[in-house]
């Protein structure tokens, strides 16, 4: 049979069930309203159903955690209380030490059993009365009445065991505490992120034929002829007429275009993105409990919210 921690097996128990939380109540005797320590956790088994109460005994016996069924409590959440039924000292020495880290097999849970088995259990009567426990001083003297443990299970077998066998160390007091359960539906809203596309941007090159002017400047041999100012004036016979081979030369200059290309920046192009936010709504039905009481005397229910 295997144990878990109450919030280990359910993390919102509390919730889904209504109720006050059990941890951290004061764990007291009933025969002598002895504060006991508290309680630290609870154990259920694989249906969620309360076993055992983890006590952590403080001061009582030097910090020891012990287990204590929940068959051997009386729970009563309004003054922050849970008795110990038949619950002595001599009992939580004589019980094997619980911790966080500990494997709790059937080998760990029979001694725990053989503890309990050996005591029977006395109640007192304030815990049988209806006198109200919302303050410490409700509690009474008590007279017992002593209820005979059944005997130790001498053909104990692991494989066959069940908690139904021993009702006395793990059946709650049905007729005092019943707890009817009332489950609800609810719509859980969660986002996923997935991939809604994706956009490319790239470059390619493209081609064209540009046109440029330039303006150029060419020279070019211009002959003029003019009748000179002493035309018909005698001339020296040393002024070098008629003589034959004399040539002026005229250098000339033209310009050429060069036409050449340079890479510059066109443009330029900024990529990024941007969220736009939108409000999806979603409907869905919803079951939800609701109680239905049925008495021929409505006095007979004390509706409490």
């Amino acid at each position: 049979m295997v144990l878990y921690k109450l919030k280990d097996f359910d993390s919102d128990y509390q919730d889904a069930a209504g109720r006050d939380d059990i941890v951290g109540l004061d764990v007291y005797t009933d025969q002598d309203d002895e504060k006991v320590g508290s309680v630290k956790n609870i154990l259920v088994d694989e249906a969620g159903r309360f076993r055992y109460l983890v006590v952590d005994t403080g001061f009582w016996i030097f910090g020891k955690q012990v287990l204590l069924p929940v068959g051997r409590t009386r729970i009563f959440p309004s003054s922050k209380r849970v008795y110990a039924l038949g619950f002595t000292k001599e009992q939580a020495q004589n019980l094997p030490e619980f911790n966080d880290d500990l494997r709790i097999d059937n080998d760990y849970e029979e001694q725990v059993r053989g503890v309990y088995r050996t005591a029977p259990i006395e109640r007192s009567a304030a815990l049988e009365s209806s006198a109200p426990l919302d303050t410490p001083k409700a509690y009474q003297a008590p007279t017992t009445e002593a209820i005979p443990a059944p005997a130790p299970a001498a053909n104990y077998d692991r494989s066959t065991y069940t908690y139904e066998q021993e009702p006395h160390l793990y059946d709650i007091n049905h007729q005092d505490q019943q707890t009817l359960k009332l489950y609800e539906e609810r719509l859980v809203a969660s986002k996923q992120r997935r991939s809604a596309g994706e956009v490319a941007i790239g470059k390619r090159v493209e081609t064209e034929t540009a046109q440029v002017s330039v303006p150029i400047e060419r020279e070019q041999v211009v002959i003029e002829r003019v009748t000179p100012t002493n035309a018909g004036t005698p001339v020296s016979p040393t002024t070098g007429a008629f003589q034959e081979g004399e040539v002026a030369h005229v250098q000339l200059y033209e310009e050429t275009p060069d036409i050449r290309k340079e890479t510059v920046v066109g443009e330029e192009v900024r990529i990024r993105k941007e969220v736009e936010q939108d409000t999806v709504e979603a409907q869905e039905t919803v079951r939800r409990e609701k109680l239905d009481i049925n008495t021929q005397n409505p006095s007979d229910v004390d509706r409490r919210i």
